[in-house]
């Protein structure tokens, strides 16, 4: 690859300017500057001219830059923080540039990502939250204000190429159908030229739902032929920037590459977990001592930090039954494996950029939260059993029994809330909760070899995911616009941290910072942190809360407290008021009032106050619609339903999907087999039941009919089935148990054909489109089911759709 370097007359459009210096870029798009100046009659005249045509570049000096964001991975997960999962690439991008140890994110994934994007806080750009849990609320309507444009729009109209490869959770809800709008996804106001990867929390390894820009694409190859999507966004990502440089090798560009791991579902390669086989028998409160000697070892914490304790919420590693225990270690292996594998393909990504290396700036953010405690006290095989108020069913002798699965395309997994707590060593608590550094501080690594003189070096400088943007545009001479697209700009409310490449003593610029989190809350200021935890992640079912005023604010010293680990509220009083009143004033100053620890009226659009894509109790469907998300299509849940198709069957037996919801772990179909209708509905992917007609589907139009009548009397109950042919009755059954609450968290609706996974084993992917065609199909609601919430308890609606972040 050619090194960048960019043209020096660079220009917005086709105007010309004399010298690179003069393009004033505080507006955006940079304006075009009419030729001014005699015009002949004939271009042949010798008095005929006009300077040459020159794209838009930045200046001559700005580097490529490469933002790498992890999903879910606390501090203390990784080797290169002294961690016990191998990542050998983050070590050696380290050893040749710098690691920040006192970098911190939100606490969650949205909110972190926006804010990350944005230069600004997250409830600044109305992301308080995830978009699953919009309000009206200013800070909180996952909308973003147009006075705040991202990082990679600025960054594209000074000229750089834009691409962002993986997760993209910042999307309203009611905009993620493949209807739209998509000002919101990367492509559309994102400012990026390129997306591919997906919309929403999660994403299957094995299958996903993807993306390439707003168009809806199947994954290009099988599990059985080694897919993993992992790899996929990696192998995107080298093919894009070779082909920018090898096409534009004077225009830099930004890449974010955010992949789906490490967030759960937990899935990775056999022979990766094989390799982690019985290293964590010890459990967790051993692997925290561990880590906590190696972190020292590595200078990534001070000599003098004290290793916080384990809080009663937490199991200890000896209380929890043997039986359990081989499931537990296995989880552990599982997620060290991910992680590993994950830096392998950062990895490469990283050595395609050989050429280009010395002139790019990489970002490499190892978590966007600190580590994942959404997996209940003993983990899960499948955690869609734990979202539907189902859990029981993983028992011991359950979790046993899959060992071997783990990890593999059965799976959907998740480990258990020790482990988290242990990956976020030596910090209390976890993702989720913004009060403490457990579910703030993550481990960031920036390599810069033209900007970066102190190879191997730590900066000990505080510094939040809002200091990125600015960093990026010092670095590239590039001014925040005042101005884009014709709309005043807000300033950065991040720092710069370009003055710290260079300086490791240099005295931190960043030094106010609020935090909240589920009102979970704190303030850093000046080395002194004061905080509040008002909710634990795993509680959030049953778990009454505390009024705002009774939450217990804690003290620490950070000059002499690494940690947190010794609260002084009750020796320093004045000092804990002054930092609670300052907590509320930068509350004030970025909408983080009012506080919200509402559970249902969050997740119901109408009592949150946020757009609702379907309304109603009847929906119509039509043959080609697919990948349509749980918020696409009315909730036959915990109710009475039923489907009707009108169907043209040609000559021949019919066969394929009419329509399903879900996958492999939960959902339903109604299709056809050998000329018959049925129907197959999905438990979890442990239970199943079929109902199937007793003749075939008449040829010619016909409508096929199925109606679920729901036995009632709470969440998750059974029903009876009929299916009818033209209004004839040909089939009946019985189905015992349903999913209550969710089906899946990346599986979709599809008319005519299924993707992704399959709710059947009767057909796959690839042989699921139906034989006949499709005029129309309706999903009607019964009467007695208008609003299923009578029959979910408000704080479950919360905790799963908490848990899909």
């Amino acid at each position: 690859m050619a090194t960048s370097s960019a043209q020096p007359n660079g220009q917005a459009g086709t105007s010309p300017v004399s010298h690179q210096s003069e393009v004033k870029r505080d507006i955006l798009p940079i304006p075009d500057v009419p030729h001014v100046g005699l015009t002949t009659y004939d271009a042949k005249d010798p008095d005929t001219t006009y300077p040459p045509i020159r794209d838009v570049r930045p200046p001559a000096s700005a580097p490529n830059v490469l933002v790498v964001l992890i999903d879910d991975v606390g501090f203390g997960a990784s080797s290169a923080f002294g961690g016990p999962c191998e990542t050998p690439n983050f070590a050696k991008l380290a050893s040749g540039g710098l690691k920040y140890t006192r970098l911190h994110t939100t606490a969650l994934c949205s909110p972190t990502r926006q804010a990350l994007l944005t230069g600004r806080n997250h409830h600044s750009v109305g992301m308080g939250n995830i978009t699953e849990t919009a309000t009206a609320a200013p800070g909180y309507t996952s909308v973003l204000p147009n006075t705040k444009a991202p990082l990679a729009l600025t960054l594209k109209l000074n000229g750089y190429s834009t691409a962002q490869f993986g997760k993209c959770h910042e999307v309203p809800v009611w905009q993620t159908s493949p209807a739209g709008p998509f000002t919101a996804w990367p492509t559309g106001g994102g400012g990026f030229e390129y997306f591919y990867g997906f919309i929403g929390g999660e994403n299957n390894q094995w299958d996903p739902a993807l993306y390439e820009g707003t168009t809806p694409i199947e994954p290009p190859k099988t599990p059985a032929e080694g897919y993993h999507l992992t790899e996929d966004l990696a192998d995107k990502a080298i093919n894009w920037v070779r082909q920018q440089k090898a096409l534009l090798p004077d225009k830099p560009f930004f890449m974010y590459f955010a992949p789906g791991a490490t967030h759960a579902p937990h899935h990775v390669p056999k022979d990766w977990i094989d390799k982690y086989k019985g290293k964590f028998a010890h459990g967790w409160d051993r692997q925290r001592e561990i880590t906590f000697g190696q972190q020292k070892e590595l200078g990534v914490i001070p000599a003098d930090a004290v290793l916080t304790p384990r809080h009663a919420e937490i199991p200890a590693w000896d209380e929890m039954d043997p039986a359990l225990k081989p499931a537990l270690e296995r989880e552990m292996e599982v997620y060290a494996a991910f992680l590993e594998h994950t830096d392998h393909h950062v990895g490469r990504l990283i050595e395609a950029l050989g050429p280009i290396l010395d002139d790019t700036l990489v970002y490499v953010i190892i978590g966007d939260n600190g580590a994942s405690a959404e997996g209940t006290l003993q983990g899960s095989f499948n955690e869609m059993a734990n979202f539907n108020g189902m859990a029981t069913l993983e028992t011991p002798e359950f979790l046993a029994s899959k060992l071997d699965e783990f990890g593999g395309e059965a799976s959907y997994g998740h480990y258990a809330v020790g482990w988290a707590w242990a990956m976020d060593t030596p910090y209390q608590w976890t993702k989720q909760v913004a009060s403490h550094w457990g579910g703030t501080r993550n481990g960031t690594i920036v390599h810069w070899p033209k900007g970066i003189e102190d190879k191997g070096g730590v900066r000990n400088q505080f510094t939040h995911v809002i200091d990125l943007a600015p960093t990026v545009l010092e670095a590239a001479g590039i001014p925040a616009p005042t101005m884009v697209n014709g709309v005043m700009q807000s300033p950065y409310e991040g720092t710069s941290l370009l003055y710290s490449f260079r300086d490791a003593d240099a005295p931190e610029r960043h030094e106010t910072q609020y935090f909240e989190m589920f009102c979970n809350r704190g303030i850093y200021h000046k080395g002194w942190s004061a905080v509040t935890k008002h909710r634990t992640p795993w509680e959030m079912g049953g778990a009454v809360m505390p009024a705002f005023d009774d939450d217990v604010w804690e003290l620490y010293d950070g000059s002499v407290d690494w940690t947190q680990s010794n609260d002084i509220s009750e020796q320093n009083p004045e000092k804990l008021h002054e930092l609670q009143r300052l907590w509320l004033i930068e509350a004030v100053k970025y909408n983080v009032l009012p506080l919200d620890d509402r559970q249902i009226e969050r997740i119901n659009p109408t009592t949150a106050g946020r757009p609702s894509l379907i309304k109603g109790n009847s929906q119509l469907l039509f043959p080609g619609m697919g990948r349509l998300s749980e918020n696409s299509v009315v909730d036959i849940k915990n109710k009475s339903f039923s489907v009707t198709s009108e169907l043209e069957i040609p000559a021949g037996a019919a066969e394929g999907v009419i329509i399903a919801q879900g996958g492999r772990f939960g959902g339903w179909s109604l299709y056809a087999k050998g000329g018959k209708t049925k129907f197959h509905y999905n438990v979890l992917g442990i239970k199943s039941f079929d109902v199937e007609a007793t003749e075939p589907i008449p040829k010619g139009t016909t409508r096929i009919r199925m109606e679920f009548s729901y036995d009632g009397g709470g969440m998750g109950k059974g029903g009876d089935v009929v299916l009818y042919s033209d209004g004839r009755e040909v089939g009946k059954g019985r189905i015992d148990q349903t999913q209550g609450f969710i089906f899946s968290a990346d599986e979709t609706t599809d008319i005519g054909y299924e993707s992704g996974t399959t709710v059947s084993p009767d057909y796959t992917a690839h042989t699921s489109k139906f034989s006949g065609t499709i005029n129309w199909i309706r999903i009607d609601l019964g009467e007695d089911a208008k609003d299923a919430d009578h029959y979910i308890e408000p704080d479950e609606r919360f905790r799963v759709a908490m848990a899909r972040q």
